[in-house]
């Protein structure tokens, strides 16, 4: 349930730039969205995510493209993940895997949508400046 979450944030969030208007006639551009993960690739978070966007309308490789990034806990790498992203034409990122993935796409962009998920007070760790009022352009949920 908490993943749908994210993804009604993530949604909202990217509606401004544009992946709210689905592609629908033949060689136009499919709303694509990058996905960093700290972590090795995670089903458990991969199988919740894609299934919010399939009861949102939205199927990866059909009217939405997803993208994915792993660090493998090489959290080193994550500057470098999101680089290799923001080179194709994204119209949102979604961060797993805590604060580090959210502070790397932060530091990379800040005109691309950003919807996190993190374990951590999102105000305290810096990624926000309120609840009511993220500013920016990262948002998420806390768990």
């Amino acid at each position: 349930m908490r993943r749908r979450a994210l993804l009604a944030i993530g949604l909202g969030a990217a509606s401004g730039s544009g992946l709210s208007s689905v592609a629908a006639a033949q060689g136009a551009t499919v709303p694509l969205i990058g996905f960093l993960g700290s972590t090795a690739p995670a089903p458990e978070v991969v199988a919740p995510f894609l299934a919010g966007l399939a009861e949102a309308g939205y199927r990866d490789g059909r009217n939405v493209a997803v993208e994915y990034r792993w660090a493998n806990n090489q959290l080193e790498r994550l500057p470098e993940l999101i680089a290799e992203l923001l080179r194709l034409p994204l119209d949102v990122i979604v961060t797993s895997g805590g604060v580090p993935a959210t502070r790397a796409a932060m530091a990379a962009t800040s005109s691309v949508p950003i919807v996190f998920e993190v374990g951590r007070d999102p105000v305290q760790a810096g990624l926000v400046a309120s609840f009511s009022r993220p500013g920016g352009n990262a948002t998420g949920v806390h768990m």
